[in-house]
């Protein structure tokens, strides 16, 4: 699986996505969603139909992504278009072609939950190979997502391990003090404090190679 060679998590779910809608026979969309402690759901997605029902399902906060998501078990609906459990997805689902939709719960262990969903065209197409196959692509999309986030935390605390010493050179303090200077300045920025670490530690290599 490529998930590993992907620059970022976002990354890695969109292909992720791609690779789902192009494995599993009959799939017209697949999208991933992952909720992470106290964050917004992302999601990525690949196909040629269930747009409009995809989008209103994660706008609204309800549907088989979310459903298997939050309860952690597989959700398999055999006809979207007249399932009574999500009925705004309904009509949306009828515009978009989508008959039937499998959700595989995923857990990315200390890091978020999530599903994968597989969207068919036709109603009653959820075959027991189909989610067999499913659900080993969500079983190693996990295992893989949780290395891309423990390498994304290296590079998050490294980064902000270097700002921290050029703030400590710069203004004399602790390294509390620094490590709020930091976080404050992310949050006033807007920024992630990653990108407001790399710039702080570029900006003072710049002064160090004018003085």
């Amino acid at each position: 699986m490529r998930l590993l060679t992907a620059d970022t998590v976002a990354q890695a779910l969109d292909r992720l996505a791609a690779l789902a809608v192009g494995a599993l026979p009959g799939a017209v969309r697949c999208s991933v969603a992952l909720i992470g402690e106290g964050g917004p759901v992302t999601v990525a997605a690949a196909g040629s139909a269930g747009e409009a029902s995809d989008r209103l399902q994660y706008a609204q906060g309800a549907g088989p992504g979310l459903e298997a998501a939050r309860t952690r078990t597989l959700v398999t609906v055999d006809d979207l278009r007249a399932d009574e459990r999500w009925p705004e997805l309904t009509a949306a689902a009828r515009a978009d072609g989508i008959g039937a939709v499998a959700a595989v719960p995923m857990d990315v262990r200390r890091h978020a939950v999530g599903s994968l969903s597989v969207s068919l065209a036709t109603v009653g197409g959820l075959r027991p190979d189909l989610l067999l196959t499913a659900m080993a692509i969500a079983g190693q999309a996990e295992v893989l997502l949780g290395e891309m986030h423990r390498r994304e935390a290296l590079t998050e605390g490294a980064a902000a391990d270097r700002a921290v010493g050029v703030i400590i050179a710069q203004r004399g303090c602790g390294v509390q003090e620094a490590y709020r200077i930091l976080q404050d300045s992310a949050q006033r920025l807007g920024l992630d404090r990653v990108t407001v670490a790399e710039r702080l530690v570029a900006a003072a290599a710049r002064d160090r190679e004018n003085s």
